[in-house]
């Protein structure tokens, strides 16, 4: 297994939701919402487990290669990517399922996902290939997955702040280095 590609397979998912969706007649309201409401829960577990998994690994392995600018702004990026992708999400839900508003709310959704998904495989992902040797990206893809199965019902919907979030990340990572450790994958199993 390896993490970058369970986020690929999690986007090829996403992008197949999204396709039923526009397949789905308007006047279907029934299955136009059951496949939303998985949808819009499958977007924040994604979310949320790259948050919890990938992007600490990410800055880590970018910081000790030298290129912690690179991957910082990748990451301020991203869950700056996130927050829009749930805010979209959110505005879907104050209107109507079916109608054209609600449609448009969607698209928008889509939009800033696949925005995201572009960016992040183009960047991220592609990085971290780089970065990151076969081993860690398995234990990397054995926690990820974790994570979603557990939280298969879904996770709480929580903005974060970019920075904040890559600051923290960092701080945990230094930490663990001082200690003589790193960001290793048990603390992360454990959350």
């Amino acid at each position: 297994m390896d993490i970058t590609q369970l986020i690929l397979d999690d986007h090829h998912e996403q992008r197949r939701l999204f396709a039923m969706l526009e397949q789905i007649d308007r006047a279907d309201t029934g299955p136009l919402n059951a496949v939303w409401e998985r949808l819009a829960s499958f977007l924040e577990l994604h979310a949320a487990a790259e948050e919890e998994i990938f992007y600490p690994a990410l800055l880590q392995a970018g910081t000790g290669a030298g290129r912690a600018g690179s991957v910082e702004d990748e990451t301020l990026d991203a869950i700056h990517d996130h927050n829009d992708i749930r805010d979209a999400v959110v505005a879907v839900a104050d209107n109507k399922v079916g109608s054209d508003e609600w449609y448009a709310a969607v698209a928008a959704a889509n939009l800033a996902n696949s925005d995201h998904m572009a960016e992040e495989e183009r960047e991220g992902l592609t990085d971290f290939r780089r970065l990151a040797g076969l081993q860690l990206r398995h234990d990397l893809a054995v926690a990820f997955a974790a994570f979603e199965a557990k939280n298969f019902a879904g996770v709480p919907v929580v903005d974060k702040d970019p920075a904040a979030y890559v600051r923290e990340t960092e701080q945990k990572f230094e930490s663990s280095s001082n200690r003589g450790g790193s960001l290793d994958i048990g603390s992360l199993k454990g959350r």
